[in-house]
């Protein structure tokens, strides 16, 4: 959910994109965060994180994708456990891999619930142009981890 709104955000994403284009095809989308007040409600909150569930549900439902949720109640992975789980699942049969950073507010319970996999980068919580950042360098470095490369020290 949401926008890189900062350029060093946008440029720093796009290098990763362009490192894993030699390894697969990577696509970032981004849909809009619904707009709350600085104080919301419980109610405001969860009527938020339902509109952006339905924004979510057409990547979801994709029939050989495998989601996984970013949420900090997730399992969380060494650098090469990640690859290993990746290079799974196309062994698998999943030909698409979603991996879902809600807004400021986290993911909405029933896409949680839909995911095949919670997953946490911490128990820290970062600021979500950081997170995206963050997980598009750990895929990169899965990729590398796969194939044997130098770049995981």
């Amino acid at each position: 959910m949401g926008k890189l709104k900062e350029a060093y955000w946008r440029d720093a994403a796009a290098e990763y994109l362009k490192r894993l284009s030699a390894d697969c095809k990577c696509e970032v989308v981004e849909l809009p965060e619904s707009r709350l007040p600085d104080s919301p409600s419980e109610k405001e909150i969860r009527k938020a994180l339902a509109d952006e569930a339905k924004a979510m549900e057409q990547y979801l439902s994709a029939g050989s994708a495998y989601n996984i949720a970013m949420c900090i109640e997730g399992r969380q992975l060494t650098s090469s456990e990640l690859s290993e789980k990746l290079c799974s699942l196309g062994v698998e049969g999943f030909s698409t891999v979603n991996f879902i950073i809600g807004s400021s507010f986290g993911i909405a319970d029933e896409v949680k619930q839909k995911a095949d996999l919670r997953l946490s980068m911490s128990k820290l919580t970062f600021p979500h142009q950081l997170a995206r950042i963050m997980l598009l360098e750990q895929i990169y470095r899965a990729f590398q981890i796969g194939k044997g490369s130098k770049y995981h020290k």
